[in-house]
């Protein structure tokens, strides 16, 4: 029997998307001899994610196959800076911690190959199959590679493994030795976003079918930015859409109470059926967010997380959506609510516009990273079978 572990967390960004190969593979490799595990953060709630993703993904008919539990396995982590602060010594040694525990873990479950979705808790597990010469394929979610990745890439080269990138322009970023074996793949998204019903959507925020949905997601946390704006646009935009904001379950938040407008702390299992209701979507640029709007072929208003605390990956993330048609961008100072209002309406009268954006948008969306990734692991298997 043959064993692929996944390891990544610490968001759901760096959760989901794994999952979505997971999905792809349980489809693929149907009644043959594997087992899949993941390796995570022994803190927060990346436990609760992969137990619950059997769950969560057979209520989303039709599922591809029957689910199977993935076993989770706890290391410590530590988080990698690229400043000085007091807090880098005990991270340090959770680093060190998470590396032994997860060889540990690798060994006893004789793992044949680790897939990296990214996040500092991904730093040890791949370290440590590298140690134990497994090979580690890694995959970057935006449009530069993040600190996590390029501390992989040293492994994967390693170890003979592969690198995929969401976007074409992220391989240019790569070291050299590493670009011949980096794979465009896009960002791989769970089935339910592919296949979602839109009167689903619409049943669970009891809208009538003739009501056009503006959705409004400011990240599985929220953002005060976009909760503000708005706030602050709200009175202008219910005359267009009836408003749905996904507002943050971490946000201390004041809902005005007026028709045309549902403010939800979080939206969970159907949030793909949701998105599929939707004609127009506002929110930040995270990887997750315009990957899964694409795939559904979503127009989006895009406000991305921008300044000190951010290396601009967002930024860089949105400016390719808008490039690619299927975005349009709010951003330094254009981000009040005139600027918003003006796009919302022009867009609301502007059918044709939407039609092109959301052609772009499925355009893009079309790469199925689940799929390019899931079969790259299944040939791996499948050769390592063989030799």
């Amino acid at each position: 029997m043959r064993t692929i572990a996944f390891t990544g967390g610490g968001t759901g960004g760096h959760i989901y998307p794994g999952l979505a190969v997971i999905e792809y593979l349980q489809k693929k490799l149907t009644g043959q001899e594997y087992r899949i595990i993941w390796i995570g953060s022994n803190r927060g709630r990346d436990r609760d994610i992969i137990e619950g993703f059997c769950k969560a993904s057979e209520s989303q008919p039709p599922f591809p196959v029957p689910c199977s539990p993935i076993p989770f396995y706890g290391v410590p982590s530590g988080k990698l800076r690229r400043y000085f602060s007091l807090k880098t010594i005990p991270d340090t040694f959770k680093v060190l911690a998470g590396f032994f525990a997860a060889r540990r873990i690798l060994k006893k479950q004789k793992v044949d190959i680790l897939f990296s979705k990214g996040g500092f808790v991904s730093v040890p597990p791949c370290a440590a199959a590298a140690s134990l010469g497994i090979p580690v394929f890694t995959h970057e979610s935006d449009f530069s590679t993040g600190l996590a990745t390029r501390l992989n890439l040293r492994y994967v080269k390693k170890t003979k493994g592969k690198v995929f990138t969401a976007y074409p322009e992220t391989i240019k970023f790569l070291p050299d030795a590493i670009k011949e074996i980096a794979i465009v793949s896009g960002n791989p998204v769970r089935f339910a976003f592919r296949n979602a019903n839109p009167e689903k959507g619409r049943d669970f925020l009891g809208l009538e079918r003739e009501e056009k949905i503006l959705l409004v997601l400011g990240g599985s946390q929220g953002a005060k930015e976009i909760n503000s704006l708005i706030k602050n646009s709200l009175e202008t935009l219910i005359n267009y859409y009836t408003v749905v904001h996904q507002y943050g379950p971490a946000m201390d938040w004041d809902a005005p109470k007026t028709q045309n407008y549902i403010p939800l702390p979080y939206i969970n299992e159907e949030m793909p059926h949701v998105l599929a209701a939707a004609e127009l979507v506002i929110g930040r640029s995270g990887a997750g967010t315009v990957w899964e709007c694409a795939a559904a072929g979503k127009p989006m208003i895009l406000v991305p997380l921008r300044g000190s605390g951010t290396r601009g990956d967002q930024v860089e993330n949105a400016a390719f959506f808008e490039r690619g048609g299927a975005a349009l961008v709010l951003s330094e100072n254009d981000v009040v609510p005139q600027k918003l209002t003006v796009l919302v309406k022009d867009l609301s009268a502007d059918t044709t516009r939407l039609q092109n954006m959301e052609a772009c948008a499925r355009k893009i969306g079309s790469l199925d990273g689940a799929a390019i990734i899931g079969d790259s692991i299944i040939g791996f298997i499948n050769e390592y079978s063989n030799n």
